[in-house]
């Protein structure tokens, strides 16, 4: 065994997208949000802006698995080169020590999407679906995988405001996938004749784009884009228009985005018929779920799904010898 055995390792981008499996992150968010959780072992995300520089903290406890830990994004936008990086930081439930630090940035496309695919295995009834996509960045390509690999997709209609970015996510998926793929120059086009529909496209205008009347009767929703209350993605007349709503973090979702708090402005009623992804996952709302005839998933993410994910996509990792060891070890406190 090396002198380097129980040192943390490091998880690489490259290694998570060669090890990652939709079946076991989907199945794994499932899991960790079908138990009791302690609302202490997932406190609010904690964010800090200073002196040219912002901080974000996720941390989260899970009931289930192995790991526990927190992922941390920062970006100094005045720097020369500014960007965001995102490290999730794992530690060893049975050992009390740091095990990991894994990128952040794939696995935060990975585990929105995964969670998206979780909610909507339980509110789409099995069988084969149009999907319309608005959006044609990272999170609409990793939703569409993972739509796809928990129900038949006759076909995605997506749009995406630059010709190029919707005629190149319709090549790209459509080889990937074996489905056909058709780009529209209109949003509208993309949702009204769809089963399932992603918003994963917020305006830079911060303007919304989906709207209630564009929906077809008995589609499901999912938007992922309206994290913050400045940010907006959807349509009041969405949340009017939709029976029920799933959040993966209610409290935050229903009073700390915009799409939400625009909602509640117009005078919009929207608390009676939301609930959270662990009572849907938990099957504490099954009544509600089966009476629902327009549902949505509205998500921001959150700590519970980072160290879920990046839990699994270590492991495997692992398992194939695509860690990284690093040559430091830490002192640690009794």
């Amino acid at each position: 065994m090396s002198s380097n055995a129980g040192a943390p390792v490091f998880v690489s981008s490259e290694a998570t997208s060669s090890v990652f499996d939709w079946g076991a992150a989907i199945a794994g968010v499932q899991d960790a949000y079908s138990v009791p959780i302690d609302p202490s072992a997932l406190p609010s995300r904690s964010i800090a802006n200073g002196v040219g520089a912002w901080i974000r903290t996720l941390p989260a406890i899970p009931a289930t698995g192995r790991y526990f830990g927190a992922k941390v994004m920062a970006m100094a936008p005045g720097a020369p080169d500014p960007g965001v990086e995102y490290v999730i930081v794992l530690f060893d439930r049975d050992t009390s020590r740091l095990v990991a630090f894994v990128d952040g940035n794939l696995v935060t496309g990975y585990r929105t999407a995964a969670t998206s695919a979780a909610a909507l295995d339980r509110l789409v009834a099995p069988g084969s679906y149009s999907l319309g996509v608005l959006g044609s960045g990272l999170e609409a390509s990793m939703h569409t995988r993972a739509i796809a690999s928990i129900r038949s997709l006759e076909r995605v209609t997506v749009y995406s405001p630059t010709p190029e970015r919707r005629e190149a996510f319709a090549a790209t998926i459509a080889a990937e996938l074996g489905v056909e793929v058709v780009p529209v120059g209109e949003p509208r086009a993309a949702v009204e004749a769809s089963d399932v529909v992603v918003a994963a496209a917020r305006s830079r205008a911060e303007q919304p784009i989906l709207f209630g009347d564009w929906l077809a009767p008995g589609s499901t929703v999912c938007s992922i884009g309206s994290t913050i209350p400045q940010q907006r993605e959807i349509d009041v007349s969405v949340v009017e228009r939709c029976d029920l709503i799933v959040c993966d973090a209610l409290d935050e979702v229903l009073n700390e985005t915009g799409d939400m708090l625009a909602a509640r402005d117009a005078g919009i009623e929207f608390r009676h018929k939301s609930i959270s992804l662990a009572e849907l996952l938990g099957g504490a709302a099954a009544d509600r779920v089966s009476a629902a005839s327009l549902p949505m998933f509205k998500s921001v993410g959150g700590g519970l799904q980072d160290v879920v994910v990046a839990g699994l996509v270590l492991d495997e990792a692992r398992r194939r010898g695509l860690t990284t060891p690093l040559p430091i070890k830490f002192d640690t406190k009794h």
